[in-house]
């Protein structure tokens, strides 16, 4: 049975977020940049997750917290990031378990479009 992405969409990774990070698909608005952010970090994946950080606000490195799994994206809104669009605005829900503790991360991402390629800029956790 071939896997599910992590992103939520319903999708076979490879046909998913997969062409993403394998770098032979740009994502084509902030939603979707978004969605294979999420399964970047559900896989541990830090190389996209760097290659996909606007430069000015980019980490060094990716600080994954040993234990905790991602478990489900929910998307709240978005405001901009379409195919046209050069800035994006998306809040979300991130689901975990860090061991059988269950818990939630809500963000409000920022995104912008830098030499026609969607980046994430930073987000405000609450």
């Amino acid at each position: 049975m071939a896997k599910r992405c992590p992103c939520g969409v319903g999708s076979r990774y490879r046909e998913c977020c997969g062409p993403l990070h394998r770098g032979e698909e740009a994502a084509e608005t902030a939603v979707r940049l978004m969605r294979s952010r999420f399964s970047a970090f559900a896989m541990e994946d830090e190389a996209y997750l760097l290659a996909t950080w606007h430069p000015a606000t980019r980490p060094e490195r990716i600080g994954f917290e040993d234990g905790t799994r991602w478990t489900r994206l929910e998307i709240v809104r978005t405001e901009g990031g379409g195919p046209d669009d050069d800035r994006g605005l998306v809040e979300f829900r991130a689901h975990h378990l860090t061991g059988t503790v269950p818990g939630e991360m809500h963000e409000v991402s920022r995104f912008v479009r830098q030499d026609g390629v969607w980046v994430y800029v930073r987000g405000r956790v609450s």
